[in-house]
């Protein structure tokens, strides 16, 4: 079975082709640019490891659609010889709201919900929605499976997920802890439970999701038990761009002193703060803060940078610790996503002084974690807990679910009808 994987974003849409007999990836690609005057199509034959590279007009994501199409059936750079190959299409979809706890088939009722979730995400929702019309729009007959970043994160008890509000703000405007990057989660624990024993009951895991956006959630027993963010991707941990957790009390403080907007406001802590904020403008990724930390106070930047990677390492310590104690114990502790994965300074820094919690990092094998593939276990022989970097693949759980649920609707092809053209125009 050949199954398309979509991950879209306001400018932007990633894809990868499956197959799923061994669950290898034939080809992938991005869109960049969508709606602006001149887009890049970034295509990558994983077969004969080619990639052609081509600036061209993107308007929507309908025609990005088409264009990746275009180039998984081109004689020259595609993986397949004919669009209908593809037998189902898996969207990575944010913030599925309180309508939805687990990965379900695009029907028009499942569509019509998702479009009621356009207020809890609407950066990325809008682009989701954009993406679901485009395909069923060119591939009206293939069916397509949602899935959810905050599904995993619905089995947490109330007295994770419940704000301290007054009740009415739960019952009729659903806010709650939604959380974010379930699927990672998801993934990266259950590679975890394999090299603990394979069995789910009686493990406590953290995992650290630390990217431009970052997350950490307390895995219990193979399920959610709590995550740093919350009602929205802002919540948790200082990040790219984002402030996460501060007191709410700041915010009507700044609106006044800066005469500004909710929308304003809401943009500002959204793509202003985080190290980009903290910096003074200097940079929102953190392999040029940590150049300029590698620099010393020589580099006019040092100070400011070396802020920000110290607050992000004490506020992770805290969510280690915090969810170490809610979950009585703690097994192990997983990095993963772009600052997890590939940067040793970070995640030495994080486990540093954690001996009361058993951790104890072997530096070498530490350093060896850095752009690999591989499951790395860092953590020394005889730290109590254990540390591993696991990549994560969130694309092959949205395969995967993507495969179970469709062949269980076999002949389910044909049910899904024309798009409405009004949708499209949804941003």
């Amino acid at each position: 079975m050949k199954i398309l994987v979509v991950n879209a974003g306001s400018s932007s849409l990633k894809y990868q082709l499956f197959d799923t007999s061994d669950y290898s990836v034939l080809a992938k690609g991005i869109c960049e640019r969508i709606g602006d005057a001149m887009g890049v199509l970034d295509h990558k034959n994983l077969v004969k490891g080619t990639r052609t590279k081509n600036d061209l007009a993107i308007p929507t994501h309908t025609d990005a659609i088409r264009l990746v199409i275009k180039a998984l059936t081109d004689p020259e750079i595609g993986v397949i010889s004919d669009m209908k190959e593809i037998e189902a299409i898996g969207h990575r979809i944010v913030h599925g709201g309180h309508f939805f706890s687990e990965s379900c088939i695009a029907t028009d009722d499942v569509i019509a919900k998702l479009e009621q979730c356009y207020d809890f995400a609407p950066l990325h929702t809008g682009a989701h929605l954009q993406a679901i019309y485009g395909c069923r729009e060119v591939m009206p007959d293939v069916p397509s499976v949602l899935v959810f970043d905050t599904a995993f994160h619905q089995t947490m008890p109330e007295e994770s997920y419940m704000y301290p509000l007054s009740y009415d703000m739960y019952r009729d405007y659903h806010i709650r802890r939604y959380g974010a990057h379930g699927t990672s989660h998801r993934y990266v624990s259950g590679e975890m439970i394999k090299l603990l024993g394979g069995k789910a009951e009686g493990t406590k895991i953290v995992t650290c999701h630390i990217g431009n956006g970052s997350s950490i959630s307390a895995v219990k027993d193979g399920k959610i038990l709590d995550t740093s963010m919350g009602f929205t991707p802002l919540a948790g941990v200082l990040m790219g761009t984002r402030c996460g957790d501060i007191d709410p009390a700041i915010v009507p403080y700044i609106m006044k002193k800066k005469n500004m907007t909710p929308d304003e406001v809401d943009k500002y802590m959204n793509k202003k703060c985080g190290y980009l904020g903290l910096t003074e403008g200097f940079s929102s990724d953190s392999r040029d803060l940590e150049d300029a930390i590698a620099q010393g106070p020589s580099n006019p930047h040092y100070e400011q940078s070396k802020l920000a990677v110290d607050m992000l390492k004490h506020q992770i310590k805290k969510f280690i610790g915090g969810y170490a104690a809610i979950m009585n114990g703690l097994d192990a502790v997983v990095f993963t996503a772009g600052l997890g994965e590939n940067n040793p300074r970070l995640r030495e820094i994080v486990c540093a002084d954690m001996e009361y919690y058993g951790i104890k990092l072997d530096p070498v094998q530490n350093l060896k974690a850095f752009r690999q593939s591989d499951i790395i276990k860092i953590s020394a022989e005889d730290s109590k807990v254990q540390v591993y970097v696991i990549p994560t693949d969130e694309e092959k759980v949205i395969c995967m679910d993507t495969e179970r649920l469709t062949a269980k609707k076999a002949g389910i092809r044909g049910c899904y009808g024309k798009v409405n053209s009004e949708r499209t125009n949804i941003s």
